[in-house]
C-alpha cells in the first residue's frame, strides 16, 4: 500500500482531504502543527479526526510562529468579524499567516521522504485561494517541482513526491457533499478563527461565515455549535 502524509488542521477541509486520501487507497500519516495559533481547539479536533480515521500515525509538530507574528492568528491582532463576501475577496486578509503552507509542506516533505511516501495531501481549495497566495494551484505546482529538486528521493532515486490538493477546484458546499459521501463526521471539526469558549464557534469570523454559507448551500445542517 502506498503511503501519504496528510496535513491535518482539525478543520472541515483537512478532514475531507484525509477521507479522500484514505478512499484513494493511501495508508495515511497525519501531520498537525502547534504553531502558536490563537486557540488549541483545532489541535484537539485534529487528534479526534485522526483517531476516528484510523491513521497509521498522527504527529503534532511544535513550531512557534508567534515569534514572527504578522497575522491575527499568531499575534495580538483582532480577528475581522461580520465581513461581507465582497470584503473578504478584496485583499489578503489579516488572518493570513506568512508563508504558513510553505513551512507546513516543507515539514511534511521531510517526513514523506523518511516514510518513502508517494504523496502529500493538503486541503487548500478554491474559496481560499482568492485571498491566500499559498492556496493557489500555481503554488501547489511550484512546490511539487521544488520537492523533486530538493530531495534525495527526487534527485537520486527519481521518485517524485506528489503534492495532492484534491479540493482546490471545489466550492465549500461541494467539499461538504464529498465528505458526507465519505463518512466524514463534521461535528469533530472546527473552522472558527476566534472561538469564544471550548464548545462554541463565533459565527462571525470569515471562516465561520464561509462554513455556514456552505452548509446552507449544501442543504445540510452544520453539526457544530455557535454562539447565539
Amino acid at each position: 500500500m502506498n503511503s501519504a502524509v496528510v496535513l491535518l488542521s482539525g478543520g472541515l477541509d483537512s478532514a475531507t482531504t484525509l477521507a479522500i486520501a484514505a478512499a484513494d487507497g493511501f495508508e495515511c500519516y497525519a501531520l498537525s502543527f502547534d504553531y502558536g495559533q490563537r486557540h488549541r481547539r483545532e489541535l484537539t479536533a485534529a487528534a479526534e479526526i485522526a483517531r476516528a480515521a484510523g491513521v497509521r500515525r498522527h504527529v503534532t509538530l511544535k513550531l512557534d510562529l508567534r515569534q514572527f507574528g504578522g497575522s491575527a492568528l499568531t499575534a495580538d491582532i483582532p480577528v475581522p468579524k461580520a465581513r461581507s463576501s465582497q470584503e473578504m475577496a478584496e485583499e489578503v486578509p489579516v488572518t493570513y499567516v506568512p508563508a504558513r503552507n510553505t513551512i507546513f509542506l516543507s515539514c511534511a516533505l521531510g517526513w514523506a521522504e523518511v516514510l518513502k511516501a508517494k504523496a502529500i495531501f493538503i486541503g487548500v481549495n478554491a474559496v481560499d485561494y482568492s485571498g491566500y497566495p499559498d492556496c493557489r494551484p500555481e503554488f501547489i505546482a511550484a512546490f511539487e517541482n521544488l520537492a523533486g529538486l530538493a530531495t534525495k528521493a527526487g534527485v537520486v532515486e527519481h521518485q517524485r513526491i506528489q503534492i495532492r490538493a484534491p479540493l482546490i477546484q471545489m466550492r465549500k458546499d461541494e467539499i461538504i457533499a464529498t465528505g458526507m459521501r465519505l463518512g466524514v463526521d463534521y461535528s469533530k471539526t472546527i473552522s472558527c478563527y476566534d472561538p469564544p469558549d471550548d464548545h462554541h464557534s463565533c459565527g462571525r469570523c470569515d471562516a465561520c461565515k464561509l462554513r455556514l454559507a456552505a452548509f446552507a448551500k449544501a442543504g445540510i445542517e452544520d453539526p457544530i455549535a455557535y454562539v447565539s
